[in-house]
């Protein structure tokens, strides 16, 4: 089978398509025949050798891709929940061999059965920025109907998705975006979009119970002027791993008796059962995938590319196969 590999650290010319052999699932893995995967920031950060929390679990050669869409070929002797046939979507091992492959091979919690009537490329857009999305807002953001979220970078991967969310859960959703995306975002559900171009968030809101960043820029002083609009007792949640929140942003928080925390890595291996409250928002209609644009798996460099821009709206798909 075809696979990308990396041998050695760097830009998007070490992705290379080689002829690997196919794996092998162990007891409690499924062996998924792949149809699309996605490009997120943490594929070109781990091609280009990881940041402090991830350099250390790194080791040549290695695959790539957060996101797997395809349909199970073969299931361990201990998988239950999955047989032969059943179309899947998810988080295979990370870091790991990656969805960037013909056949992966990964833990069945780590998927859920596709939702209903959507493609594998749209499903393959889906799993990662949605379990971080799904986290950030409704577990660690503990949304309730009628309150407001101001969520940064939202016509992103991630922001796109906490949209949704927020607003199926009942929220009053603010985003920021550039001027480009302000009636896509409206069309999400968004009550408000806010141009961070030529607007200043922290003059124009107050009583925000929960801001959500989902930026791909990091910029420490947004999270400073997030807390004049977060209300007394309410949540900051931040998706930069690599750029902890500072004690200085802490101690402000706590003055207005506001708690701040981080999410992403916990949503990619210990929150999987998540993605169960995605499928289930998709299937009612309540949210979609927003694929920008779609590569072939031979063009991954290119795709990778597109996405280190940092102005994506919604994910670049890999096509793996192609879906008949």
């Amino acid at each position: 089978m075809k696979a990308i590999r990396v041998n050695e650290f760097g830009g998007p010319e070490v992705m290379q398509l080689e002829e690997v052999e196919c794996p092998v699932p162990a007891a409690d893995e499924i062996l998924v025949k792949m149809y699309a995967s996605s490009v997120n920031p943490a594929d070109y950060i781990i091609r280009e050798g990881g940041n402090e929390a991830l350099r250390s679990f790194l080791k040549l050669p290695l695959g790539l891709g957060l996101d797997a869409a395809g349909i199970v070929e073969e299931t361990g002797s201990e998988v239950t929940q999955f047989k032969k046939g059943d179309k899947v979507y998810g988080v295979p091992n990370f870091p790991g061999d990656g969805g960037y492959a013909e056949y992966i091979v990964a833990k069945a919690s780590q998927f859920d059965v596709m939702p209903q009537n959507i493609t594998f490329n749209e499903a393959g857009a889906l799993p990662s920025c949605a379990l971080i999305a799904w986290n950030g807002i409704v577990d660690m953001g503990k949304i309730q109907p009628g309150q407001r979220v101001l969520i940064h970078g939202a016509a992103g991967g991630v922001g796109n998705l906490a949209v949704q969310i927020a607003k199926a859960k009942g929220a009053y959703v603010i985003g920021t975006a550039s001027a480009s995306n302000h009636d896509f975002l409206k069309e999400l559900g968004a009550d408000e979009v806010i141009d961070y171009n030529h607007q200043r968030f922290e003059e124009l809101l107050r009583n925000v119970d929960l801001v959500f960043n989902a930026s791909p820029v990091r910029d420490s002083s947004i999270r400073f002027k997030s807390v004049d609009v977060i209300k007394e007792g309410g949540i900051y949640v931040c998706t930069h791993l690599d750029q902890p929140l500072e004690q200085e942003f802490l101690d402000a928080l706590a003055k207005k008796n506001a708690t701040g925390t981080m999410v992403g890595g916990g949503s990619i291996t210990t929150y999987t059962s998540s993605l169960s409250g995605t499928t289930q928002l998709i299937n009612e209609g309540k949210l979609k995938a927003i694929v920008s644009k779609v590569y072939p798996l031979a063009k991954v460099a290119d795709a990778h590319r597109e996405s280190e821009t940092k102005h994506v709206r919604g994910k670049i798909v890999l096509e793996i196969r192609k879906e008949s």
